[in-house]
């Protein structure tokens, strides 16, 4: 049997949601024997593949660096998760929208600058107007909530979509059901 190719990819998150996915334990060698990690921030591979089977991301949609890198993510994906509560409503990275973009980079980077006040170019993505969730770019086939989803919804979600079961878990959705 074939196994699945899946990928992780981070937006503008805290990483919670990796954190909790590794949270699956020994749970996370049973579903080794299904799957290759063929994308992640835990592995080192630099480029997204051409072919994922699933992919799921967590993060919101802050930059155009991160706009990019999900639109690339849906053309090369067969389901899309969005996973945690940033990826699905903006969460905490979108509390800078009152805000703005501008007034963020000059508090980050000259109101509390001591030396060479200036805002990286090479660095730091040009930021996007306002931070969006991914359905907002993409079409997202799976919402895992939570902040973060924990080890067990992972769990559940990934062996019913592995197995073609209907997902069966309180609080998740799949798009336009």
């Amino acid at each position: 049997m074939n196994k699945l190719k899946v990928a992780t990819a981070w937006l503008d998150g805290c990483s919670g949601c990796h954190m909790s996915f590794l949270d699956m334990d020994e749970r996370l060698l049973q579903l080794a024997e299904l799957v290759d990690v063929v994308y992640s921030p835990i592995v080192d591979t630099k480029e997204f593949p051409d072919h994922v089977d699933i992919t799921l991301v967590e993060g919101a949609v802050a930059s155009v660096d991160d706009e990019t890198k999900i639109r690339k993510i849906r053309a090369h994906t067969t389901t899309l998760i969005a996973m945690g509560d940033c990826a699905i409503t903006g969460n905490v990275p979108a509390m800078r929208n009152p805000f703005g973009p501008e007034a963020i980079l000059n508090r980050a980077y000259f109101e509390t600058a001591d030396l060479q006040p200036q805002i990286p170019c090479l660095v730091v993505p040009r930021l996007l107007k306002v931070v969006r969730p991914v359905h907002e770019f993409v079409e997202v086939d799976v919402f895992l909530p939570g902040c973060p989803p924990s080890a067990d919804t992972f769990h559940a979600a990934l062996t019913a979509i592995l197995a073609g079961k209907p997902l069966d878990i309180p609080a998740l959705t799949r798009f336009g059901a």
